[in-house]
């Protein structure tokens, strides 16, 4: 299997946001962002492995400013990592005011998934061609997370 680029997965998904997201106050829920986080990272990992693949983890997901409702949502979705079976992908989210033209990044998620097979069981994945140094900065860090995240499940034993 051949290694891919990772810009041969990444995406950039733009949403308007609309009454039906957000809160009386006018801020779109946070859930409505996790849902719109949780499809761009999936078109990438399955873009990736040119299959099925299902959201296994997100190990991080900070809201780092409000969106409203009118603005413009930009998902700038890549593959940060791929093993065997899994991927980590990034998503980073920008709320554009269409009126002012003022961008805010108002969030930022790392989601692991895995790469599934006709029957439903893991599939193998490319790995990832890294071109240039962010891209290997942000693999060096997803391998950080993916170490820690293992060592997490290996450490809890049975319950007495």
């Amino acid at each position: 299997m051949e290694p891919k680029r990772v810009s041969d997965s990444s995406v950039v998904m733009a949403h308007q946001m609309l009454p039906e997201d957000a809160n009386p106050m006018g801020n779109v829920h946070g859930g409505v962002i996790m849902k719109l986080i949780d499809t761009a990272g999936g078109v990438v990992a399955m873009r990736h492995c040119r299959g099925n693949a299902v959201t296994a983890s997100i190990d991080r997901l900070d809201f780092l400013c409000p969106s409203y409702v009118g603005e413009l949502l930009f998902l700038r979705a890549s593959i940060n990592y791929a093993g065997k079976t899994s991927m980590e992908v990034g998503v980073r989210v920008e709320a554009e005011n269409i009126t002012t033209g003022e961008v805010r990044h108002s969030a930022s998620a790392y989601l692991t998934y895995v790469a599934l097979d006709r029957a439903g069981r893991p599939a193998p994945i490319p790995g990832i061609i890294l071109e240039n140094e962010d891209q290997e900065r942000r693999y060096r860090e997803a391998e950080e997370r993916r170490r820690i995240r293992l060592g997490q499940a290996c450490m809890e034993g049975p319950k007495s």
